[in-house]
């Protein structure tokens, strides 16, 4: 009994012996498959930091205003007889807008024309009769009175028939008429507007703090969106002698060459002032920066420690000005180092890396995307 007792003992042990071993050997095989296993590499796209030239740059938004503007009125009275232009029409200086009725007024200068001949003829005779001492000199002061106060009759009435008709004080473009034929017009009647388009004012406002960025004589560049893929050149005409207190901001005013017509008074535009001096700068594309509360953020492309893979190494940096698509690197990253484009969202500090730039997006510091 004792030996049968034993023999299964020793048995036991012996299986409990073998299945130690078996998962030992089990584990220990899933411990080095562990260590030897090779995370995979995250596919990215890269662009190399590189210096270049940037002129210095102050951007607002500006108004567009007219050289000459203004909306105009009749200044006496009458019914309208004559509308002689079109809505929109472009009109030289002098042309003959509108006409009012100036029948009564015309037979009324013809009476007064034939009183002023009649004064000029008694004037002539008091002047004969006079050298013969025919006449007293007073009779002659009195002619010419007479002469000279018809003569002002007669200007007076010319003045006025020539009120009655509107005409352009300057070249421009015409806007919507306002009026309508046979229409009775008080005085001071809203007819037309008319605006001369070229050249064109840009009105904007500067802070006080950038009042040094801006001269007269300097380049600006406009762009509006009702033509945004033809930016426009101009110069810096006037600056306002006086900040305004409410806003500390000094207003500028640019002119620029408006041929096309595109460009009208009131819109709205988005202008850049340009320095002369240029400076260097580091530039990355804006897509490498990951942006963070803590600090911004760029993965350097760098080789393995081991092998010959790459691998992605975080660095923080302090960014200065956008222009398009490009940033600036003001510190954290040298000229002509690697930095990841696209895919650095799924990438952490020592990522393994694997490098694909077929497909990598273009850059520009003037994109013009597509309207979608």
């Amino acid at each position: 009994m004792a030996k049968k007792l034993i023999t299964t003992v020793v048995g036991l042990a012996l299986v409990i012996c073998f299945l130690g071993g078996t998962k030992y050997t089990q584990i220990a095989s899933m411990i080095a498959a562990g260590k030897a296993a090779v995370q995979p590499s995250d596919a990215v796209s890269t662009s190399v930091a590189k210096r270049e030239q940037w002129r210095p740059v102050v951007t607002a938004v500006g108004s567009v205003a007219a050289v000459q503007g203004v909306t105009l009125s009749n200044e006496v009275a009458g019914i309208v007889s004559h509308v002689a232009f079109e809505s929109g029409a472009t009109v030289a200086a002098g042309d003959v807008l509108v006409e009012l009725d100036s029948s009564t007024e015309k037979a009324q200068l013809h009476a007064a024309e034939a009183s002023a001949d009649l004064a000029r003829i008694n004037l002539d005779r008091a002047r004969d009769l006079r050298e013969k001492q025919t006449i007293a000199a007073s009779e002659l002061d009195t002619a010419e009175a007479q002469a000279k106060q018809a003569n002002a009759q007669v200007e007076n009435l010319r003045a006025f028939v020539a009120k009655k008709t509107l005409r352009a004080p300057f070249a421009g473009r015409l806007g919507i008429r306002q009026i309508n034929l046979g229409q009775y017009l008080v005085a001071g009647t809203a007819i037309v507007t008319l605006q001369s388009l070229d050249p064109i004012y840009v009105d904007f406002f500067l802070p006080q703090q950038n009042l040094a960025s801006a001269a007269v004589g300097q380049d600006v560049t406009v762009i509006s969106d009702a033509d945004p893929a033809n930016p426009r050149q101009g110069k810096v005409t006037a600056i306002a002698a006086e900040v305004e207190i409410a806003t500390r901001n000094v207003k500028i005013q640019a002119t620029l060459a408006n041929t096309d017509g595109m460009l009208r008074p009131g819109m709205f535009v988005n202008v850049s002032i340009y320095q002369a001096q240029t400076r260097d700068v580091i530039v990355i594309p804006v897509t490498a920066i990951l942006y963070a509360s803590f600090g911004n953020s760029v993965y350097v492309v760098e080789k393995a420690s081991e092998g010959d893979g790459l691998i992605a190494k975080q660095h923080f940096v302090r960014l200065g000005e956008t222009r398009g698509d490009f940033v600036e690197v003001v510190q954290g990253l040298a000229v002509d180092e690697q930095v990841v484009t696209s895919g650095a969202f799924k990438l952490r500090n020592g990522s393994s890396i694997n490098v694909d730039n077929t497909k990598a997006p273009a850059t520009s510091q003037d994109p013009k995307p597509a309207n979608s």
